[in-house]
């Protein structure tokens, strides 16, 4: 029976990823901090035909979420861990981001993350397998003016993941960097702009599992946006900064 653990699975791309894996035979770890749209999710999930275990807590405490996964690894080893839980940053009215936004954005996105995904590390390392997804962006190669450290977090989370990847793959464990472009979610419905090629969560979560499947390194989609945001980094900077003036937004503030 395989065990994949996805955080951030109350909504968005964390409960579309969890309603794909569900089947009969397959065992699901979700996470979120809201227990009540997560035990809808967990439901759903049930009735397609999977087991599923709930655990609700913020990504940010670092004790309890190492306790916790140290625990379900211990009495159901972990063989896909989706580390997906983020907020937007960013400012409602377009504004300069704020110092706290700017702190609870590094704190849930790349502390968050990586409190998550270390522990895993080391527990898949002593097992000799296992597979690990940070789930990024395309602001990782392209950042967002309007969402300054949604788009650092991203961009270390891309440069974090592909480090360990080159580590991680000879000792059996698989390391892969999810970069989706525009998404229907709720989170991406506070987003007051153009969103070019958006697609449904529904099929993000196609378009992640694939790329698991397949063990890429990264998992880039749309392609057509995906090539833009990675051809970006290598225009002058006066160019790049123009490039970017169509994809400003307003933002309010949601978690998935």
């Amino acid at each position: 029976m395989p065990v994949i653990l996805i955080t951030g699975a109350s909504s968005g791309i964390g409960a579309a990823l969890a309603r794909h894996y569900a089947a009969p035979g397959t065992h699901l770890v979700l996470n979120a901090r809201g227990i009540d749209r997560l035990n809808t999710v967990a439901a759903a999930c049930r009735d397609l035909g999977a087991t599923v275990a709930t655990r609700s807590l913020d990504v940010r405490d670092r004790q309890t979420v190492g306790e916790w996964l140290r625990e379900t690894h211990a009495a159901t080893p972990l063989d896909l861990v989706i580390v997906n839980a983020g907020i937007n940053g960013g400012h409602p009215g377009g504004d300069i981001e704020t110092e706290a936004m700017a702190f609870e954005t590094v704190d849930v996105n790349l502390n968050g993350a990586l409190n998550v995904a270390l522990p895993c590390v080391t527990l898949m390392l002593a097992r000799g397998s296992g597979q690990i997804a940070l789930i990024s962006s395309l602001a990782a190669f392209a950042p967002l003016p309007d969402a300054p450290a949604y788009s650092g977090t991203k961009a270390a989370l891309l440069a974090h993941g592909l480090a360990l990847r080159a580590k991680l793959g000879p000792r059996g464990v698989r390391m892969n960097v999810v970069t989706p472009g525009y998404v229907k979610t709720t989170m991406g419905g506070d987003y007051e702009g153009w969103r070019p090629m958006e697609m449904s969560a529904e099929e993000a979560a196609v378009r992640i599992a694939r790329g698991l499947a397949r063990d890429l390194d990264i998992i880039a989609f749309p392609e057509p946006l995906a090539s833009l945001a990675r051809g970006s980094a290598l225009l002058p900077e006066s160019l790049r900064r123009r490039s970017m003036r169509g994809f400003r937004f307003k933002v309010g503030r949601s978690k998935r």
